[in-house]
């Protein structure tokens, strides 16, 4: 098994166990980027739906390097986070991480070889980023789960 998998198998609990013990006050908490809890979990969800998609163009279409401008796709992903209800948030970003995680561990070994190789492994290690605003939104008022 890819090292990738094991790391994003735990993050993806982490994230699911953060997600249930959110309230919806806490998910409108601000972070210090001024997102609110909310939006950054509609980020990630949005990311995880980027990287089913993209996988599945490369497994049928072979690799090649995306281009894309990410900040205004952030700031795409902030406003539609403020129309969809919490509840349908916290399905949308469990249902999101558990598909991008079944899709990287489906990949072909080539196609992981050439992901690594042009240095995107952020598409296979989607632990790193679930980390980095997991630990954002933890630090908040300390560990809520």
């Amino acid at each position: 098994m890819a090292a990738y998998n094991e790391k994003n198998r735990q993050e993806r609990l982490r994230l699911i166990a953060l997600l249930e013990s959110l309230s919806d006050a806490q998910l409108e908490e601000k972070l210090p980027n001024g997102w609110r809890v909310a939006d950054a979990l509609a980020h990630l969800a949005f990311w995880d739906c980027y990287d089913v998609a993209l996988l599945q163009e490369w497994q049928r279409n072979g690799f090649h390097k995306p281009s894309a401008e990410w900040n205004p796709i952030n700031a795409a992903v902030e406003s539609m986070s403020r129309t969809i209800p919490f509840p349908a948030l916290r399905a949308w970003v469990r249902d999101s991480a558990e598909q991008s995680d079944h899709c990287v561990e489906q990949i072909a070994p080539v196609l992981a070889d050439a992901i690594v190789a042009v240095g995107k492994e952020d598409f296979l290690f989607r632990s790193t980023h679930r980390a980095h605003h997991l630990n954002q939104i933890e630090n908040l008022s300390g560990p809520k789960c």
